[in-house]
């Protein structure tokens, strides 16, 4: 599944110079916790989240040993945080985003590797949507004769014979069985079908043409 597929569009977005306060109400109102920040050109330029805002309910500047936890970068960027009265100020900046025509599985690494609830979705540079945890888990959310034809659509492409391929899918638990080209594709499909949404994990035994021994194989993976 692409991420164009999973993504919420059109995305609201809101500009640098607002208001805390501003961003605040639409996250009340729309039921949200972030918004992609774009110029008056319409250009992405960072992501204010509800992170930013609980920065400001603090009774007072974090100090003493909890500043001196972090580097003189972050106690700066927390100082900045803390002072914010704009949308600018309070910010992340640069924003992490993600191409919209890569995999839903792209998206969770990114989320993953960064910490981050939600990442705007570009189309080359132009802001086109926006992808979040909740997202991914309506994706993972699907039916197993759904998990199935994806796996057979986008998993099994590029094999010379994957009709005679014998899949099923329960509970969103793969077992596929069967004859690939080589020894690549029998090691390399039980993860291509893993990172499609949805699938909790793969049991695969397939048989290949070894080039190296010049012997046929049986790749057994369990992922």
């Amino acid at each position: 599944m692409r991420i164009d597929d999973a993504m919420t569009a059109p995305v609201e977005t809101i500009r640098p110079e607002a208001s805390l306060k501003d961003v605040a109400d639409i996250f009340a109102a729309k039921g949200i916790g972030g918004l992609p920040v774009v110029d008056a050109k319409g250009q992405l330029v960072g992501v204010i989240t509800e992170a930013d805002i609980l920065a400001k309910e603090r009774v007072e500047e974090p100090k003493g040993s909890w500043r001196d936890l972090f580097g003189s970068k972050d106690r700066a960027a927390m100082h900045t945080k803390y002072e914010a009265r704009t949308v600018r100020e309070a910010m992340s900046s640069p924003p992490i985003t993600v191409q919209n025509w890569l995999s839903v599985s792209s998206a969770a690494e990114l989320m993953v590797e960064h910490g981050v609830n939600r990442l705007p979705v570009v189309q080359g540079a132009t802001l086109v949507g926006i992808i979040t945890r909740h997202d991914l888990v309506c994706a993972f959310a699907r039916s197993d004769s759904e998990i199935e034809r994806e796996i057979r659509t986008e998993a099994f492409a590029g094999l010379s014979s994957p009709d005679s391929l014998q899949l099923t899918v329960d509970g969103g638990e793969v077992v596929v069985r069967g004859m690939v080209d080589s020894r690549f594709d029998a090691e390399t499909l039980p993860d291509q079908i893993r990172r499609v949404p949805g699938v909790v994990a793969v049991d695969a035994s397939l048989g290949a043409y070894d080039a190296d021994s010049d012997e046929p194989v049986v790749v057994s993976v369990q992922r």
